[in-house]
Parts: C-alpha cells; sequence; structure tokens
C-alpha cells in the first residue's frame, strides 16, 4: 500500500518517505494521519488553526504533532514561530508502506496504520458528499464512485496497480507551492484507489439462481 505517486518505470516519487518500524507505529493513529495530510495539502500550520480543521481540542493536536515530529514526519518551522505559538511542517509530500517483511513483524501496527489511512478516505469521501449539491455543476458532474469485479490472479492485480499509477502520475500534481502554477479553473481533485482481495466468497453453488430470492429482495 501507497499513497504515494509513482512514476511509471516503478520508481518512487522524490520527497517520499518509505515507512520503517518507527514510523509505522508513529503513524498508527487515524488523527496523525490526517495532521500529516493537512499540512502536506495546505502547508505549514499550528496546532490551534489544525485543531479547528479536525475538531479536536489543540492540546490534543499539539501532543500528536510532537508525536509525529520525533518520528520525522513533521517540523517545526522555527521562523515562523513565537514564544505563545509553534508552527509545523510535513518534512515530505507522500508516504510509502509498501514492504511486507515490515508487515510481517508488526502486524498490529500494520493494520492499524492502515485502518487509520482507511478511515481518513472514508471521512473525504463522506465531506465530498456531504458539499456535492453545493458544488458548481461543472465539478458535480466530475464526482464519480463505482467498483468493478475482476477475477485476476496475484500477478494481475499487482500488475492492475502499476497501470493504474501510471496513468495517475500522467496528471499534474497538487502540492502548496503549484497552486500558483495551475491553469486557471484548476483545483484539487482527489483520487483514492483500492483494490481489495475477497477470498472468501459464498460457493457458486450456494447463491439463488434467482436474484428476488436474495436476502433482503422484494419478491412482490
Amino acid at each position: 500500500m501507497t499513497d504515494a505517486m509513482e512514476s511509471a518505470d516503478g520508481s518512487a516519487e522524490e520527497n517520499s518517505v518509505v515507512l520503517d518500524a518507527k514510523g509505522l507505529r508513529a503513524l498508527a493513529h487515524p488523527l496523525r494521519v490526517q495532521l500529516v495530510g493537512l499540512l502536506r495539502k495546505y502547508g505549514p500550520s499550528t496546532a490551534t488553526r489544525l485543531a479547528e480543521r479536525l475538531g479536536v481540542n489543540s492540546g490534543t493536536a499539539s501532543y500528536h504533532l510532537r508525536q509525529l515530529g520525533a518520528a520525522g514526519f513533521v517540523e517545526e518551522v522555527t521562523e515562523r514561530g513565537n514564544a505563545r505559538e509553534r508552527w509545523w511542517r510535513s518534512v515530505h509530500q507522500t508516504t510509502e508502506f509498501n514492504t511486507r517483511d515490515l508487515a510481517d513483524r508488526e502486524p498490529e501496527a500494520a493494520l492499524a496504520f492502515l485502518q487509520s489511512v482507511a478511515a481518513t478516505y472514508t471521512l473525504r469521501t463522506q465531506r465530498t458528499l456531504n458539499e456535492l449539491q453545493t458544488l458548481p455543476h461543472a465539478w458535480r458532474d466530475t464526482f464519480d464512485m463505482s467498483d468493478c469485479a475482476l477475477r485476476l490472479t496475484p500477478e494481475e492485480a499487482i500488475s492492475l496497480g502499476q497501470e493504474l499509477r501510471a496513468v495517475i502520475v500522467r496528471y499534474r500534481r497538487d502540492t502548496p507551492d503549484a497552486v500558483a502554477s495551475a491553469p486557471k479553473g484548476a483545483e484539487r481533485v482527489g483520487v483514492i484507489t483500492q483494490i481489495l482481495p475477497e477470498l472468501v466468497v459464498p460457493a457458486a453453488s450456494s447463491l439463488p439462481s434467482d436474484p428476488t430470492e436474495a436476502e433482503g429482495n422484494p419478491t412482490s
């Protein structure tokens, strides 16, 4: 799993951090994943401002920022801070977690991290849904949620992920520094990809032959 963009030849993007055991444990909390995401999205900020965005108190945000700082994900912007207020910025623009050995060594931390990322994705989707009816029509028409069931080998599933990333990297990355150079009308668009193995499924013979016999379907 990675939220880093990769080039078409599979090399990692610059300014990306590959998680080690320490980093994995540091990000095994949904609030920390969100804090890093906000700093990457909007640039430097304070615990107070970040707390307002996330609906938590500033003390909680400050604590988690310090933990992220100790793990090397964020750093203090000393030239902007003062005795009353500390500013923070993200050290990296993307995070990669794609080491099977690390997941095997740290199964609980790996699961907690992935659950934190999944929870963050769910919040982002729900936020867009809540705002969908107020979006300009041109942007409302870009919204898409879809799923497609495929029958693939593990090798084919890996190839699919690589092909999807190759398509995505052809488009303009959004960073705080890229805003000024983007063309008129360009806005941030989140692209979330998920490849979900579903190995435990009912046998074909156990499925109802008539769709109306399925549980929850009306028969009249």
